[in-house]
């Protein structure tokens, strides 16, 4: 007999934990937002901010997809986050579900329509007073339009901040704790530009899925000849001459901070570091194919690749010179990172991304005249 009712004692225990819908897991809340300032350098930058965020907070990380903008559509589109990065190595760090899966799944049993918060610092501008305004302008409208989300209230966290220490946090956790607001939706990403020096390291737990890490090695393997080959980031045009103007009146500019240091411990921003003329850009190729011995040279750009005139300066040296003919410039992201060195412009953030993803794995890196030649000189 006793064993019978601890036999249906234990079966009605395990129906009841069966019985738990699986986001009771979440029961410190989820973190959503838009990443809607700028492209993809930057959104990946303020990804690991809102990671650090999302942590501190001790809630799961919404996903978003990311919002890239290409020409021949005209308009953002959005890319799942899993389509690119690997979530499973994400989360062993920290508990993540995709935007995608969390609509689906998730969102009418924790953030039902007709409760939905939209969270910003203070109002916006926009067709309601004292309001978020969350999805007035662009990317903000089609980002939220995509998974049909509208809110029905917003929520000023002034004088709160996005910091991750302690003192912060806690006081984020008495004034939205997640009984009263389970779901904390962003107008934007909860995190500085640049990425912050103590979250760079996050970079670790972003990696790009099995699939892009291998279209990566299928086109070295497909247009490069064998041996060590240098890839270069040349960030040029129009729109990057009228940034680089600010160099003059500002210390630090976009992500300047990862080769001049957050308080320019490593030098001061000059115009030939966001905007190197070509004798130096062909130099500097120079010292470095020679340095690895490389045989090749991949270029990324999003204007001129200066393919022509880097085969005319190294014409009689064997080295070839090589683009992508498609406009992809996330396949130009994981050919950059497994080059065997980099060259990147330290005011990108585009080569930062670059830049960190290496890191991780010890392969070095370098910038565009960085260190100046005198620093050279003395080292």
């Amino acid at each position: 007999m006793k064993y019978h009712i601890l036999t249906v004692h234990i079966v009605t225990v395990l129906t009841v934990l069966l019985a738990v819908p699986s986001y009771s897991l979440a029961t410190a809340g989820y973190l959503a937002y838009c990443p809607c300032m700028g492209r993809f350098g930057n959104q990946a930058d303020q990804f690991l901010g809102s990671l650090a965020f999302a942590r501190g907070l001790g809630r799961t990380l919404v996903l978003p997809p990311w919002v890239m903008y290409t020409a021949s559509l005209g308009k953002a589109e959005m890319v799942a986050w899993d389509s690119v990065f690997n979530v499973t190595l994400l989360a062993e760090y920290h508990e993540v579900i995709t935007m995608e899966q969390f609509m689906e799944e998730q969102a009418e049993k924790v953030w039902p329509k007709g409760k939905r918060v939209s969270f910003c610092y203070t109002a916006r501008n926009g067709k309601v007073n004292n309001s978020c305004n969350a999805k007035d302008g662009s990317p903000f409208g089609p980002f939220w339009n995509h998974f049909n989300i509208n809110f029905d209230q917003s929520k000023m966290f002034a004088p709160l901040n996005f910091q991750t220490d302690p003192s912060n946090l806690s006081r984020w956790k008495e004034m939205f704790p997640p009984s009263s607001f389970p779901v904390v939706a962003m107008t934007g990403a909860p995190a500085s530009f640049p990425v912050q020096s103590g979250h760079v390291g996050l970079q670790r737990h972003v990696m790009w899925s099995d699939s892009w890490r291998e279209r990566g090695r299928e086109w070295v393997r497909r247009h490069l000849p064998r041996g060590r080959w240098l890839g270069i980031h040349l960030r040029n045009g129009g729109d990057w001459d009228r940034a680089c103007e600010h160099t003059q009146s500002s210390k630090n500019l976009f992500s300047s901070p990862q080769c001049l240091g957050y308080r320019n411990e490593h030098g001061p921003l000059t115009t030939s570091l966001c905007m190197p003329n070509t004798d130096t850009i062909m130099e500097q190729v120079r010292r470095v194919v020679k340095s690895v011995e490389a045989v090749a040279v991949f270029v990324a750009s999003d204007n001129d690749h200066m393919i022509r005139q880097f085969s005319e300066q190294f014409k009689d040296q064997g080295i070839s010179f090589h683009k992508q003919e498609e406009d992809n410039f996330l396949l130009d992201l994981v050919i950059l990172g497994q080059s065997s060195h980099f060259i990147g412009n330290c005011v990108s953030s585009f080569s930062a991304f670059v830049k960190r993803e290496r890191d991780v794995f010890g392969l070095p890196s370098s910038f565009w005249a960085f260190p100046t030649e005198q620093e050279r000189e003395e080292l």
